[in-house]
Parts: structure tokens; sequence; C-alpha cells
């Protein structure tokens, strides 16, 4: 590895023009430098940055590295000598050892591959409701907010238990301080809003526990404090992420016209198109540990309290993983990604996600055969490079009639 230490030169990289589906160009560079690069955070202090698949993996692996909440630090923002405050109850994506195994065991059962397919008809009905209602709008529709969205918002909606008069507002509420849109004081607001309607779901649950995932846990021994963490972790998790990969992944479909075809016309390749593209666009882009010791990795040393960065989506795009991998191919075997992360904190909720994207990109194409953009493809409006997720905010698509 040659020496060079990686500075973004914005807090957000843009990725090169007219290619809305590549990782950002400079990250695309950093990696020419080698698997894992120096990393100069805000105020000066050092850290690493990952971008080769194996690397990343065998930090995701790797119990020496933490990640734990008050440990982390965001490679764009300078903290000073501000300290971070531990996760919250429930929040256990950020802890380690057993308190994230008690959190997650709680959880493990109600997200096995076998109850996720269960839920496949209730999906499939979901999907076609809303297929439903843009049929009868007629060409000219914004696929995000009539497909994209309603979708996994509809499904975690129904998961975690909200009642159906309150789920539009829920939505509106989680959307509000998810999207990376807003300004300081509106996402605090839809954040204070949504953990208000989060309490209160939760002490109906309490009184009165349904046949849901919140009402199962009830019987646990999570207090409120702990569930309401759990709920909104939940939600972030099934509803953002997989909102942005059937927009993402529909403006790939129909900027790829070969493999749309082919998606819609062979049953037979749908779990390896899902697998591809969840591959290919990685919404998640990032991740971070902090090393615990001392680590040898990749001929360098990962000082103990060292920040590092987990590039995702460099790792998902890596030739030395994945043959021609700037290319969206159907055919490959895409199976080993780190879409979902990797390891103990490998995302419960992945399962859920395949089933909804399976149905809903099938269903989709199925009933609007000849579904295209409504604009070209350089006015469709991406989300910035600072949201947490990528993807579109917007996907204006028209069909024949």
């Amino acid at each position: 590895m040659d020496e060079f230490t990686y500075t973004v030169s914005t807090p957000a990289p843009p990725r090169a023009p007219g290619c809305p589906f590549d990782p950002a160009a400079e990250l695309l560079e950093a990696r020419e430098h080698g698997p894992i690069i120096p990393y100069e955070f805000p105020g000066g202090r050092p850290g690493w940055l990952i971008t080769g698949y194996d690397l990343v993996r065998s930090v995701l692996a790797d119990v020496r590295f933490s990640a734990r909440k008050d440990l982390m630090r965001h490679p764009t923002l300078d903290y000073g000598d501000v300290e971070i405050p531990p996760a919250s109850p429930g929040e256990f994506l950020f802890m380690d050892g057993a308190q994230h195994r008690r959190y997650r065991k709680a959880l493990m059962g109600k997200f096995t591959v076998r109850r996720m397919r269960l839920l496949t008809e209730r999906v499939e009905e979901i999907t076609a409701t809303h297929l439903d209602a843009m049929e009868k709008a007629g060409p000219g529709v914004d696929l995000v907010t009539a497909f994209a969205k309603p979708i996994p918002a509809t499904v975690i909606s129904e998961l975690l238990g909200v009642p159906e008069a309150d789920r539009n507002t829920f939505q509106q509420q989680v959307d509000s301080f998810l999207n990376g849109e807003g300004d300081e004081e509106s996402l605090i607001l839809g954040y204070a809003a949504t953990m208000e309607h989060i309490a209160e779901l939760v002490a109906a649950k309490r009184a009165n526990p349904t046949d849901d995932i919140l009402g199962d846990l009830m019987d646990s021994d999570l207090d409120d404090e702990e569930l309401k963490g759990m709920a909104l972790l939940l939600l972030a998790a099934g509803l953002d992420t997989t909102t942005n990969m059937l927009g993402l992944g529909s403006f790939a479909l129909l900027q790829h016209p070969e493999q749309l075809a082919e998606l819609r016309d062979d049953p037979s390749v749908t779990d390896r198109a899902v697998e591809e593209l969840l591959r290919y666009l990685t919404v998640a882009m990032t991740f971070m540990r902090t090393a615990l010791e001392d680590v040898e990795l990749g001929g360098q040393t990962v000082k103990a309290g060292s920040p590092v960065i987990l590039s995702y989506n460099t790792a998902n795009r890596d030739p030395e993983r994945f043959t021609e991998p700037h290319v969206l191919d159907f055919h490959r075997e895409a199976a080993g990604h780190v879409a979902f992360g990797y390891g103990i904190h490998q995302c419960l909720g992945s399962q859920l996600a395949r089933v909804e994207m399976r149905v809903a990109f099938r269903a989709l194409l199925d009933r609007f055969p000849t579904l295209q953009l409504a604009v070209p493809a350089e006015e469709v409006s991406l989300r910035p490079e600072s949201a947490d997720i990528y993807g579109v905010k917007s996907l204006p698509v028209t069909w024949d009639v």
C-alpha cells in the first residue's frame, strides 16, 4: 500500500455525474490505494477507512472492534472534547457483548426465514393494493410515494401493531427525521413526535397485548424504555432501507432495460436479481467500528481507540471479490455481499426485506410492463450523500395505456 491519507473534500463526497448507482468518486479513488488506508477525521483525529470486501467482513466478525455508540466518531463531525453518550435502552445496534445479545435474542424468533416467508401472501396483498391505486390514478406518478414508500411502511406498521387509523400520521413523522432533508429543528421535532407516538403504542400494548412483534415482547423482561428504543430501531431499519431499495432499485432497472426484461419475463431469476440489486446499490453505505485493542489488519496496525469506517458500497464493488463489479448482472453469484452487514450485527430484518423486494419488483413489472421514466434520468432527484441511507427522493414514471 502506498502512502495516502484520505480526507473528504466536502462533508458528502459526490458521485460522478451520470453515475447515480456507483459509490462516490473519491471513495473509488481511495480504494486504488489499498483496502485499508489512513483517514483523517475532523479535528485531526487519526483513523482508518476500509474499502475492501475481505477486510470489511473481517472487522465485522472481530470482537476486538466495538459497535458501541459512545466510542463512535462520525467521519465528518468534529466532536472536540465532548463525550458521546452511550446507546439508549433498546438501541442494540450500537451495543456489544451480553447487552447486545440480550436484545437481539428477544427478537430472533420474530424474524426467522420461515416466519418471513409466511408473510409473503400478506406482502402480495399490500403490494397489489398500491399497484391498484397506481393503475387507477393513471400514467404519471411518483413511484416513491405510490410504491416504494407505502409498501414497506404498511408492512412494518402491521408487524409493530400500529393501528390502521394512525399509520399515515405515524409514517409521516418517521419520514420527517429519517429522510435527511430537513433542518435541525424539523429533524428534532419529527423525532420527538415519533417517540411520543411509540410511547403511546407501547403503553397500549402493555395494557392490551396484541398479535404482533411489540405485543409478543410484552411477555419478555424488557421495560417500556427498552421497548421504545427497539421499536424505533426496527422502524428505521425496516422502513427507510427497504423504501430506498425499492425506489433506487426501480430506477436502476429502468436504466438497465435488458435486466428489467429478464426479471419481468423469467420468475426463476428473481432471487438472484434481488441479491444483485442489493450488492450493486448498497443503500446503507457505511458503518463505524472502534478498535478495543491494537489489531493487525491488512498489513497495518490499527491502534486501540482508533475509529474505523467500513465502506459497504466499495466492499460490494471490490473487483477481487466480484468480477466486473460495476456491472449489474443477474447471473452473478452475489450471495455473500455485505449490504446487510455481516457477523453478530447482521441485519435481523434481511429476510423481510428480501421478501418485500421479491414480491414488489415482480408485481410492479407484471402490472406495468411498459413502465418508463417520465423525466430524463439526470433529472431524477437523489438523496444527498450525507443521508444515512442513499436513494431517490422521487421517481416520476409513466406507462402506456
